[in-house]
């Protein structure tokens, strides 16, 4: 993403990645070290986006969005409130209730965190992304403050009773993104295998 980010130019090619990570702790730019209370043996790691601590791991979709802000004519909160609402009427149509908070950017279920965001902007375009927990061990987020807050309840789609598999999730998050950020069309260009694609 930033190697992307620093070399893209003019007519270079906006990207959304959809993929897992392994175990990690992802340390934000404004990131306290108080708020990995134990990381015991997941790696962590210092990265650029906004934000604090939050782990990323398999059964967990994340989505980074390598956008050209000012070619599209996009504020930093424009594109929070698309990856949010992105969420958000991903689940309404599973039959689950969630919302944003202005003071915590995310997205939640009667106060816990089932998606986290951070983005960050260089030259006028941004990456980074969101996270949404699907069907994952939750335990490493008792290890840690998540995104800062101590005692943060965390959830997934898998205990709220939505039974999908993460492909089925990314295919229903993805066009829902694509319609948020009011991208005409796309191009599928890389699939690395049916957990890790690219479009552009």
């Amino acid at each position: 993403m930033q190697a992307y980010t620093e070399t893209r130019q003019a007519d270079s090619a906006d990207e959304i990645w959809l993929l897992q990570h392994p175990p990690v702790f992802t340390q934000g730019l404004n990131g306290k070290p108080e708020h990995i209370l134990n990381k015991g043996n997941i790696p962590v790691v210092e990265i650029d986006r906004g934000g604090q601590v939050t782990y990323h791991g398999p059964g967990q979709l994340v989505v980074y969005c390598l956008l050209d802000l000012k070619r599209r004519k996009l504020g930093v909160r424009q594109v929070v409130s698309a990856l949010e609402n992105t969420v958000i009427d991903y689940l309404a149509d599973q039959g689950v209730v969630a919302s944003a908070r202005k003071d915590a950017p995310g997205v939640y279920v009667d106060g816990a965190k089932i998606s986290a965001l951070g983005l960050r902007v260089k030259r006028g375009c941004c990456y980074h992304g969101l996270s949404l927990n699907v069907d994952m061990d939750m335990s490493p987020f008792k290890q840690i403050n998540p995104c800062g807050y101590e005692g943060l309840a965390v959830t997934q789609l898998k205990d709220l009773s939505v039974e999908h598999d993460i492909n089925d999730v990314m295919k229903g998050i993805l066009p829902r993104l694509i319609q948020q950020l009011s991208i005409d069309s796309y191009t599928m260009v890389k699939t690395v295998d049916s957990l890790n694609t690219g479009v552009r």
